[in-house]
């Protein structure tokens, strides 16, 4: 007997199966949820180096473009094959990161750790230097012809809430360097997985536009040819956005970070070398970073010179203007393309959402997202023959009034 298929109803009774096959995988998960985590933990160990290999050559990507797309077509003419060329210009991409981390290692890390060590070995003087000021306080008081009950409980408790303070930030710092040795020895640990990602992004590096046309290619072949264009167009966009952003931000906060440390070395103020990575780092924060940066840097000047705390913070908020309305814009120009009220907003979302990692891929993924909601909404205007300007929403013929 022939079948006769209904093509209406057949394609019903394959959704049908499908969401049965889903809510079957969905429940199995939730009743082996500690089998399904492990097991996926454990994939993801598997792809470590994976993970590191693209996170390494999407940070290198932009000097390898500068020396294979500029440099080296400008010293050769054209001379050397397209494999050749790429290959020095990954091997001159190597070199030059090579070059900075021994800087950073035999520099930075040596100031940073004699830092620290000065810091907990003089916390004892930094509590009798607190309550000799408090104490000058009270002098300072009483010599006024102020004799209040109530302002003397108060200083009594502002001496004991900042000897607490001082207390806990010793301890914190105590308790921090057993973690930040096993730390280290995790880093250790996970070496060869850091060697595979170098040697892996060495490799994406080398044939990056062939992986790229192997994955369009699959997606051709699976997928309808709209939703291909669209896809890439949204990776080619999200692409601009966080290279432009991120590399663009850690150049930024490198050069604030170096401007710092001559600044603080001319003023010849404590702990230059730590207090500028802190600022360097914080800097990548969009608005927020400058006061994350400042903050911890007043506190350790303050400990040991405290007339010095004022041209620090004198000096950082000089800084600051210098890289918000001078070096900034001209690094970044206009890479993520929203205001500043959705920069904050984008920050204090996904910094809930993310945490510390919330700060810094807040801005660009928030950026990416406003874009194509744009996109989407100019779409729908221009199908309805609206204008697209949003300053025509704000004019005569749409007034606003509130």
């Amino acid at each position: 007997m022939k079948i006769q298929w209904n093509r209406r109803y057949t394609t019903i009774a394959v959704y049908a199966f499908l969401v049965i096959v889903a809510a079957i995988l969905f429940f199995t998960i939730i009743q082996n949820f500690n089998g399904f985590s492990a097991y996926t933990t454990r994939v993801l160990t598997l792809l470590t180096p994976f993970v590191y290999g693209f996170i390494i050559a999407y940070i290198l990507n932009p000097i390898l473009r500068m020396f294979d797309k500029w440099l080296l077509p400008r010293l050769f003419r054209d001379k050397l094959k397209p494999k050749l060329r790429r290959a020095v210009a990954i091997l001159l991409t190597y070199l030059v990161a090579i070059l900075f981390l021994s800087v950073f290692f035999s520099i930075v890390i040596p100031e940073i750790g004699a830092s620290l060590s000065g810091i907990i070995s003089k916390f004892p003087e930094y509590l009798k230097t607190a309550e000799t000021w408090i104490s000058e306080i009270f002098i300072a008081v009483e010599s006024w012809g102020i004799d209040d009950a109530n302002i003397q409980r108060m200083l009594q408790s502002v001496l004991q809430s900042f000897d607490d303070l001082l207390e806990r930030g010793y301890n914190l710092i105590k308790d921090a360097l057993p973690v930040l040795l096993n730390t280290t020895k995790q880093f250790a640990d996970g070496v060869f997985n850091i060697i595979l990602g170098i040697i892996i992004s060495v490799y994406l590096l080398m044939g990056k536009e062939k992986f790229f046309a192997q994955l369009k290619k699959a997606l051709y072949a699976f997928l309808p040819a709209p939703a291909v264009e669209r896809s890439v167009y949204i990776a080619h966009k999200s692409h601009i956005t966080f290279s432009g952003f991120i590399n663009g931000k850690l150049l930024d906060s490198l050069i604030i970070g170096i401007l710092c440390f001559i600044g603080m070395s001319i003023f010849r103020m404590p702990n230059a070398m730590l207090i500028s990575v802190i600022v360097g780092v914080t800097n990548v924060i969009p608005y927020f970073g400058p006061i994350f940066g400042a903050i911890p840097g007043a506190l350790l000047i303050l400990l040991t010179d405290p007339i010095k705390t004022i041209g620090f913070l004198i000096f950082i908020f000089l800084l600051q203007q210098f890289d918000g309305n001078i070096l900034g814009p001209k690094i970044l120009g206009e890479t993520t393309g929203i205001s500043a009220f959705w920069v904050i907003f984008a920050i204090v979302v996904f910094s809930s959402l993310l945490g510390v990692w919330g700060m810094f891929i807040g801005v660009p993924l928030f950026a990416v997202i406003y874009t194509l909601i744009s996109e989407y909404i100019d779409n729908r205007l221009r199908r309805k023959g609206m204008p697209t300007e949003t300053d025509e929403y704000a004019s005569e013929h749409h007034k606003i009034e509130f």
